[in-house]
């Protein structure tokens, strides 16, 4: 039987449309039954509106109506009625009209449903991605999915009017291993053989540059074979760009106005027009991370001087041994007491970054020190107070290591306040630009130098002459955005000569020959005339999650994975028959249960 074809949408209806005959098809939202009388809100993607079978509907509408449950998808033909001013619902865009229904058929059925389809549902993760496709039926993935589709567009509008032109690389490519494993797809007709999926169009991207088209750009699906670990996924999508002819702060430029572009038109929210811009080492210094949450303050102090004054013992070890003194205010607060027990909840959140402990000392009444480690600090009472800002009421926190070990742990514990204090606006966008990384960190497992970011980075030009004397010291033409907290782009100034690169390369442990099986093409392009080029990959899940205002980016994904890597709603990754196998003449060697 052919099915009544909508003419309006489920969100489209107002009370200028009173008295119009119209066609609804939808899915049952909600089923009142009031004596005989039903009340449905039926859904679409466009909104909800109500129609009503009442005490007059034809008795073939009556039977179907009594048929009905939650997520059945019918079509519905009524007359639109304005309601009584009393009886308008304002939560609705469609809450100034019903539909009184003259006919209504059943398009298809459905199964009870494990969980409500509401705007956020309780439901476990595990059963809302086995039954995603009811999950994405809700009004808040529904907007989600949407702000996400915004967002791509804005991207697209913003880039082509500047002369970026869109070019899409391979999904199969050479595997060149770096970082996270490949994922390889054996090759039917080239036994033995192997393409990889991308984890970027890194070196694609570069070769286009050599290729002349100046501006690229590309919505690019990424590939990356990593153990579960937190909110990552194995595939992601990042907008990947490369510029030619370009120094940092033109790429800098370019995303600032880009992103000012995509808030204002996707979220009308208008942004800085330009971001706070950190050295690496400062932002280590001052907040303890590389990716800082600039919607509150809370900076780390150095107390070296105060700490040596002092008479507290370990806090003197510490220096004599070449590490350093760091302190951070919490401030007081209503809703936290500054208890033992919560003292120790924050020593816990500094040991995981290695801290030996976490001492402390609380401000009382006229700047007076108490509690903790504050007998240490006689006479320094003031001083203490002054440096940190403090008044009565709040605490000030220390930890005593090693440069780094001592920014990493303060730096959790000043995140650990934030969220405890409620320090942070959910509705503020507060981005920055990290720059002047270190190019080069020491893999103490391996024993040599590798890539801080990737091997294809330029190094700044001081350290040019000097690059293999001392590694650690060199500072990279890198930069990374960060967004509320989470590096939400990385990018860098490109090598684009040969020899530069070898260099980079015999660094990171890759002689020359080993480099120019790996990574041949991308040298020999370099020998043609190759342009000064960089560019940057912001993530978009990341970045659409946190204009969505959640914290996981399955809540922007239409189908990802679990914690696990597996989809449970088509259950992959699945075996594959052997027949299937012996095409791809691959042989499956079970892992051994007793190694």
């Amino acid at each position: 039987m052919e099915y009544k074809q909508r003419t309006v949408t489920c969100g489209q209806l107002r009370k200028s449309d009173d008295g119009k005959p119209v066609v609804l098809n939808g899915w049952v939202h909600r089923d009142r039954n009031h004596g005989g009388i039903h009340f449905i809100n039926l859904r679409d993607r466009y909104g909800i509106t109500q129609v009503v079978v009442g005490e007059n509907a034809p008795k073939d509408v009556v039977d179907v109506a009594d048929q009905l449950h939650m997520e059945y998808c019918i079509a519905v033909e009524g007359i639109v009625h304005a309601r009584p001013d009393s009886m308008v619902n304002p939560d609705m865009p469609t809450g100034e009209i019903e539909v009184e229904v003259v006919g209504m058929q059943i398009l298809s059925a459905c199964e009870p449903v494990p969980f409500l389809i509401d705007e956020d549902s309780d439901a476990k993760e595990e059963t809302r991605l086995r039954y995603r496709y009811l999950d994405l039926r809700s009004t808040n993935m529904q907007k989600r999915i949407k702000l996400r589709h915004d967002f791509v567009r804005a991207i697209r509008e913003f880039l082509s009017e500047r002369d970026f032109y869109e070019i899409e690389t391979p999904t199969l490519i050479r595997s060149t291993p770096e970082g996270a494993r490949d994922f390889l797809v054996p090759s039917r007709i080239y036994p033995g053989k192997f393409y990889a999926l991308p984890q970027s169009p890194q070196l694609l991207k570069q070769i286009l540059m050599v290729s002349g088209f100046d501006k690229y750009f590309q919505i690019a699906r990424c590939y990356r074979d990593e153990d579960a670990r937190g909110d990552r996924q194995l595939e992601f999508t990042q907008l990947d760009m490369e510029m030619s002819f370009v120094k940092r702060d033109d790429v800098l430029l370019v995303m600032e106005q880009l992103f000012g572009h995509v808030f204002k038109k996707t979220m009308d929210v208008q942004l800085p027009e330009h971001f706070t811009r950190l050295s690496w080492h400062d932002a280590m210094n001052t907040y303890g991370v590389d990716k800082p949450d600039l919607r509150y303050d809370l900076p780390l102090v150095d107390v070296d001087d105060l700490a040596r004054e002092s008479s507290f013992a370990t806090f003197k070890s510490v220096l004599e041994t070449g590490g350093c003194v760091k302190a951070v205010k919490a401030p007081a607060s209503t809703s936290v007491a500054f208890s033992r027990k919560y003292i120790s909840e924050l020593e816990d959140a500094a040991k995981i970054y290695g801290a030996k402990g976490l001492a402390w000392i609380k401000v009382g009444a006229a700047g007076a020190l108490e509690g903790g480690v504050s007998k240490f600090f006689g006479g320094l009472e003031a001083s203490l107070v002054e440096r940190m800002g403090a008044k009565e009421g709040d605490m000030i926190l220390f930890v005593a290591d090693q440069w780094k070990k001592t920014c990493n742990s303060l730096g959790a514990v000043r995140i650990k306040l934030a969220k405890d204090l409620a320090l942070i606006d959910p509705k503020a966008f507060a981005f920055s630009w990290i720059i002047d990384f270190p190019l080069f960190e020491f893999n103490e497992d391996r024993g040599h130098w590798e890539a801080a970011h990737h091997m294809f980075s330029m190094p700044q030009a001081q350290y040019l002459d000097t690059l293999e004397d001392d590694p650690g010291s060199v500072k990279g033409d890198l930069y990374d955005l960060v967004l509320n907290g989470y590096e939400v782009a990385s990018g860098s100034i490109r090598i684009h000569d040969v020899e530069l690169q070898k260099r980079i390369f015999r660094i990171c442990n890759i002689p020359d020959a080993e480099a120019e099986e790996r990574f041949g093409f991308l040298l020999n392009a370099f020998r043609y005339g190759p342009p000064p080029h960089g560019g940057i990959a912001p993530g978009i899940d990341r970045m659409v999650m946190i204009m969505a205002g959640q914290t996981s980016i399955k809540e922007v994904i239409a189908f990802p994975k679990n914690t696990a890597a597996i989809s449970p709603m088509d259950d992959s990754p699945s075996y594959v028959d052997q027949n299937q196998l012996d095409d791809l003449h691959l042989i499956i060697k079970q892992p051994d249960k007793n190694a």
